[in-house]
């Protein structure tokens, strides 16, 4: 190969802006461009003081219809235990229904409160033998004898065990809402005002967010 092929090889790589180029030259000339379209969920969580605290917007889609404004994403799994889910609402309604069941017969044979680990092992269990088939993504929290918890749980088993955890599609804007505001020992007030400052960032940067948000405390 000669050199100057080499140098032709060489420098094709990086970024291409050809395309902007040309949707630019389009939108001049009138062409009306494709608009970005996009649905999804963010849910959040952080350990305060005294507690935990999770915080979820509402909104359902269907494809590119909202099918329900004011769908319920914090969900029950114990008096102490609650969990935010992102993903196909039928998947994360059923697996949370699931292990409410067997915590609540957990209660039952031990006469003991729930520990937030219990749940968490019950959850990635189940969730790791389906290898991501089951789209959940989860934001687990509550409080036991041991403090408050919180984890994040994905879709094909894994999890995190963090002070503050987003996950959906506006995650981003919530994480660098908590990573800007977050600090230790920080009271229940000033944790419902991050927590809902995150969701009132990411409604102008994820256009699948809701206008409505749930927040959920418990404390010690």
């Amino acid at each position: 190969m000669s050199k100057t092929g080499v140098n032709e090889v060489l420098s094709k790589g990086g970024f291409s802006f050809d395309l902007c180029r040309r949707n630019a030259m389009l939108q001049q000339q009138g062409a009306k461009l494709p608009k970005y379209r996009k649905t999804g969920t963010t849910i959040v969580g952080l350990i305060f003081k005294d507690g935990v605290i999770l915080g979820a917007d509402t909104r359902a889609t269907e494809g590119e219809i909202v099918c329900d404004k004011n769908c319920e994403k914090i969900h029950y799994l114990a008096p102490n235990i609650s969990c935010c889910g992102a993903g196909t609402a039928a998947d994360t309604e059923n697996v949370t229904d699931m292990i409410s069941s067997q915590l609540t017969l957990h209660r039952y044979a031990t006469g003991r409160v729930s520990r937030v680990v219990t749940a968490l092992t019950m959850l990635k269990s189940h969730l790791f033998g389906y290898q991501g088939q089951v789209s959940a993504a989860l934001v687990l929290g509550g409080v036991d004898v041991t403090g408050p918890h919180l984890h994040a749980v994905y879709p094909h088993g894994s999890t995190d065990t963090l002070p503050f955890a987003t996950m959906g599609s506006g995650s981003l804007a919530a994480m660098s809402v908590f990573e800007s505001r977050y600090k230790e020992d920080l009271t229940v007030g000033v944790s419902s005002s991050s927590t809902t400052m995150s969701h009132l960032s990411l409604l102008c940067i994820a256009l699948g967010a809701s206008s409505f948000v749930n927040v959920l405390n418990f404390s010690i």
